[in-house]
């Protein structure tokens, strides 16, 4: 378990700067991917170790983690982790979170009036949670300039209306109370659906299955292209395999089309694969290989 100071890369005229809470073993691996097997992962036990798995306990090696993207004078939060303090009791690795993650974006020279906009690639609890604070007793957003951009798929799912057709789940209930809700009331949020440009660089694109409303934010600037994944993928062996889900996706078969989509066109455009919870370096080139793809190059 361990912070890092932040690190940065430019990206055309984008400057990345990563922002690491946590990072560390999370879960057993196939609990965290049940469909891989026990073979995929000893077979690339030599890449996977240390950055993705830990062999001698079997767990999967994961971060929280924001990426913080300086693009066209503006300061843009991708995913806001779990916050501070937070009544999740039902998920022991969220309840009652005690993060500095305000600590380490004041670290990385952001305070959080300088942040202009902030990305909610899905509303799962590990990507809204600094979204607001607390402020005796009430929360209020924690980026008192920004523009928030939610799905408008997830908010429907996750909100009142409940589109979950089983009751709201008790974790779900409150991560939308306490994380959503108040930056509605201030109506400092944004619902898009479709394709919802930025600016001139970053472009957010739907990427249904792990929620209704999950969501890719694709980066072109000058001859270098990224693509920031969320949820998309957990671990690199569901780049080796994927038809592989999460045990968190919610419509498989939605999150397997939109998993080959996006790595298809990773592979087409050259983009940087960067997704929520890679640990290592956080980022991936994909290329295709036969019919199916693979890591060109493990970053380590």
């Amino acid at each position: 378990m361990k912070n890092e100071s932040p690190r940065s890369m430019m990206l055309g005229d984008v400057e990345v700067i990563r922002i690491v809470e946590w990072q560390g073993a999370f879960a057993p691996a196939r609990t965290l991917v049940p469909q891989s097997e026990a073979d995929v992962w000893k077979a690339n036990e030599n890449w996977l170790a240390p950055d993705h798995w830990e062999p001698d306990t079997d767990r999967a090696v994961m971060a929280l983690q924001t990426w913080v993207l300086r693009s066209g004078g503006r300061t843009v939060l991708v995913d806001t982790g779990v916050g501070k303090g937070r009544e999740r009791p039902n998920s022991p690795q969220f309840h009652h979170w005690q993060g500095d993650f305000l600590g380490l974006l004041a670290g990385a020279g952001i305070q959080p009036e300088d942040v202009d906009i902030v990305v909610n690639t899905h509303l799962h609890a590990d990507h809204v949670g600094w979204n607001t604070i607390d402020a005796e007793g009430e929360w209020i957003p924690a980026f008192p300039n920004a523009e928030y951009l939610i799905p408008a798929a997830d908010d429907f799912h996750f909100g009142p209306d409940n589109a979950y057709g089983k009751g709201r789940q008790e974790d779900d209930r409150l991560v939308y109370e306490d994380s959503v809700a108040p930056v509605h009331r201030t109506g400092r949020s944004v619902l898009w659906e479709g394709v919802h440009r930025i600016d001139a660089h970053l472009t957010l694109e739907p990427a249904p299955g792990h929620t209704p409303g999950s969501s890719v934010l694709r980066l072109a600037s000058g001859t270098d292209r990224a693509v920031f994944v969320g949820d998309l993928l957990h671990s690199p062996v569901q780049v080796l395999d994927p038809s592989c889900n999460s045990c968190f996706c919610l419509d498989a078969q939605a999150a397997v089309a939109s998993r080959r989509r996006i790595l298809e066109r990773a592979c087409v455009e050259r983009e940087l694969v960067v997704p929520a919870h890679f640990g290592g370096e956080g980022v991936v080139e994909v290329r295709r290989e036969g019919g199916g793809f693979a890591l060109h190059r493990p970053w380590r």
